[in-house]
């Protein structure tokens, strides 16, 4: 299964063609979208299994494979190696931290997120083959809600309305992750905190959206000591990325009233 780029900008016949392999809604959208803007002609898949099935159908011929790191299902290193029996395309792992040794060493290169068009070109081209650290943003105390930047570069990109929907599908994302979030701390499921984590990091980083990603970096670190009680003060975080998505959606009835 595949879905088109969020924007068709026509195709020119010396671009390349690059399948995108991500279970995060939010990151594989922005991220198609930015690649499309850039030149490169975008397929998607939500999973490693219709990342397959995709090239197994003949429905995309990709030269780059760009995938996330961790995904439910089939992934990491078995991931790359069924993709490369079904397709000669350079495989680029993508992730929201340092993926495993042994993913980098099955890879072609990679890359961490949010992916930036510069890299990936110079990746391709042989010159940088891993960044080594998130945005320095997201190791400071203090985060904006939304980088100024990043929502400046996105309004270059698209329209308006483009831009605001993915900001409301960021606020609609984290209400899910939040849910499911209270659901895994309950249970105290670290592995399953540190994955909502990753994906929120990933995702909301992607579009700029850094209080949600900050709170999604920590979660990312969350461990549980040999009684199932958290090790640290993560009890807050859950009404952390509520505050975060609260404070995403006061920004879009203010900066980007629809």
């Amino acid at each position: 299964m595949h879905t088109k780029a969020m924007l068709d900008l026509g195709v020119r016949q010396d671009q390349l063609t690059v399948l995108l392999v991500d279970d995060d809604l939010v990151s594989r959208e922005v991220t198609a979208t930015v690649l499309t803007m850039n030149g490169f002609t975008v397929h998607t898949a939500d999973d490693g299994t219709a990342a397959l099935a995709s090239l197994a159908m003949g429905e995309v011929a990709p030269d780059v494979i760009l995938m996330d790191t961790q995904m439910p299902g089939l992934s990491g290193t078995a991931l790359i190696a069924a993709l490369r029996g079904r397709s000669h395309a350079r495989i680029i792992a993508v992730s929201g931290s340092k993926p495993p040794a042994e993913v980098s060493a099955a890879a072609d290169g990679s890359l961490l997120k949010p992916l930036e068009v510069a890299a990936l070109r110079q990746l391709l081209e042989g010159r940088s083959a891993i960044q080594e650290s998130m945005k320095s943003a997201l190791a400071g105390a203090d985060v904006p809600v939304v980088s100024v930047e990043t929502l400046a570069k996105l309004r270059q990109l698209m329209p308006e309305s483009s831009v605001r929907e993915i900001y409301r599908a960021i606020v609609t994302d984290l209400s899910r992750r939040s849910n499911l979030l209270e659901i895994a701390m309950a249970k105290r499921d670290a592995s399953e905190v540190r994955r909502i984590g990753h994906a929120v990091k990933g995702g909301c980083a992607m579009a700029g959206a850094m209080q949600a990603a900050r709170v999604g970096a920590r979660l990312e670190a969350v461990s549980f000591d040999s009684t199932g009680n958290q090790s640290d003060n993560s009890s807050q975080l859950l009404n952390d990325l509520r505050s975060a998505a609260q404070d995403l959606e006061r920004i879009l009835d203010g900066e980007l009233p629809a």
